[in-house]
């Protein structure tokens, strides 16, 4: 049980149906659910409690595209390092530019016209994200691309975030 994947006996794959995630972990719960450990001594409580809080981890991390995206990276020795490396393509910074100019000028109108073309968007890149990892990861195996487009993909998760809030 070396990573979330084995834990939760699912293949490892960026695409992974929500559905099959779901009853792996409720099946990998159900092994070391209290009721099952109500006669276990101490101890073997404990070590019940700490497999299911991995368990549950292991979850939190799978079930979220852009966590499973970077915990695979992570998995393959391509660390994110969203903090120190902040290198993404030239075509990339140009969409980011446009997108933070776009939310000033948004914020700058009483009404936020313009917030839903911009929401629009960025949901499109999400879902342009999401497929190229499935291609990055489970087709080509290219980690090294993947971590970078992980780092692009969490700035328009933020920026995501930030119009949502208006």
């Amino acid at each position: 049980m070396d990573n979330h994947f084995s834990l939760l006996n699912l293949p490892k794959r960026f695409d992974l149906s929500v559905d099959v995630l779901e009853q792996a972990w409720k099946q990998a719960s159900s092994r070391v659910h209290p009721d099952r450990f109500a006669t276990a001594s101490a101890a073997e409580k404990r070590v019940a409690v700490q497999w299911a809080s991995r368990i549950n981890d292991a979850y939190q991390t799978l079930k979220n595209p852009l966590s499973r995206a970077a915990y695979m990276c992570e998995l393959e020795d391509f660390p994110i390092q969203a903090e120190s490396n902040t290198a993404m393509s030239t075509e990339f910074l140009m969409t980011q530019m446009q997108w933070r100019e776009q939310l000033d000028d948004v914020r700058a109108d009483p009404q936020h016209n313009g917030v839903d073309e911009l929401l629009q968007e960025i949901k499109a890149k999400q879902a342009e994200l999401f497929d190229e990892m499935k291609n990055l990861i489970d087709v080509r195996q290219d980690y090294a691309s993947a971590t970078k487009r992980v780092r692009e993909w969490m700035f328009v998760n933020k920026m995501h975030q930030e119009v949502k809030a208006l």
